[in-house]
């Protein structure tokens, strides 16, 4: 969002800093200094989130209560801070700018960390560790790598990472709209297998048994998703991590993830 800034308050804004300057470099920015106290003072910490990405946040049946993997730990993280959670729910498309517009205090919504994002936005320790995975029938036996797959068929979204991955282990890529259409055509031996994020496999593998399919092989490098928060929140980011940490080794984390995925997906 853009503002127009008029000579007076151009000087105004100038004044402010030369004060903060004079007051010592070892204070901080005000945000910083303010972050984690203006979420004591409200009471509650509000997270953007969408309410329509299960497992991780979204409403049984389409109505209800808000719930989910990433709603229940940044509740557990709220109640670790003293605070209440609130939930603000927006389509993904618009959630960094919600967070940049201070409609929240953070995104709660499986947000991977990328060096892209991190020029942007500040982020909490990782809740969520995951990887890649080949999915194929039980009795596959010539497959246990993604160099097996060349010369294989996949079912693949055109529209994901997976698909390019598939095209770059050389296999056959027959075009899905998403995972309960690729992981159907495994199931009935029309391609030889899929390749998706292992949250999603742990997802319907807790919710449907997965009965006949297995995982074939991983990729060897892990996504990491946390909280994101804006430039200048590090005193609330600290605080979180904090949270996350007792959370850890209280086994609330453990126990949250194998609620949703049968499996512990927190480191």
């Amino acid at each position: 969002m853009k503002f127009r800034l008029s000579a007076v308050t151009l000087l105004a804004a100038a004044t402010v800093a030369l004060t903060g300057c004079a007051a010592g470099s070892t204070a901080g920015s005000a945000a910083d200094q303010d972050a984690l106290a203006q979420v004591k003072a409200a009471g509650e910490i509000v997270f953007g989130t969408e309410g329509t990405y299960r497992p991780f946040s979204f409403h049984e049946d389409g109505s209800g209560d808000l719930a989910g993997y990433d709603v229940e730990i940044a509740q557990a993280v709220a109640k670790k801070l003293g605070v209440t959670a609130r939930f603000e729910e927006t389509q993904w498309d618009a959630i960094f700018a919600g967070l940049e517009a201070g409609r929240f205090d953070a995104i709660s919504n499986q947000v991977s960390i990328t060096p892209e994002r991190e020029k942007d936005y500040l982020f909490s320790e990782p809740y969520t560790v995951s990887q890649g995975v080949v999915v194929t029938p039980e009795a596959t036996t010539d497959i246990s790598s993604f160099d097996d797959l060349a010369g294989k068929t996949t079912a693949q979204s055109l529209t994901s990472n997976w698909y390019t991955l598939a095209q770059d282990s050389g296999a056959k890529v027959e075009s899905v709209e998403g995972w309960a259409q690729a992981v159907a055509l495994v199931e009935q031996g029309r391609v030889d297998a899929t390749i998706n994020d292992e949250l999603t496999w742990l997802d319907y593998k807790a919710t449907e048994g997965a009965n006949g399919l297995k995982v074939a092989a991983t990729t060897e490098d892990s996504s990491k998703q946390a909280f994101a928060f804006a430039k200048g929140s590090e005193t609330l980011v600290s605080a979180v991590d904090g949270a996350l940490d007792d959370l850890r080794d209280d086994g609330t984390l453990a126990k949250i993830s194998d609620k949703y995925f049968g499996d512990d997906v927190t480191e």
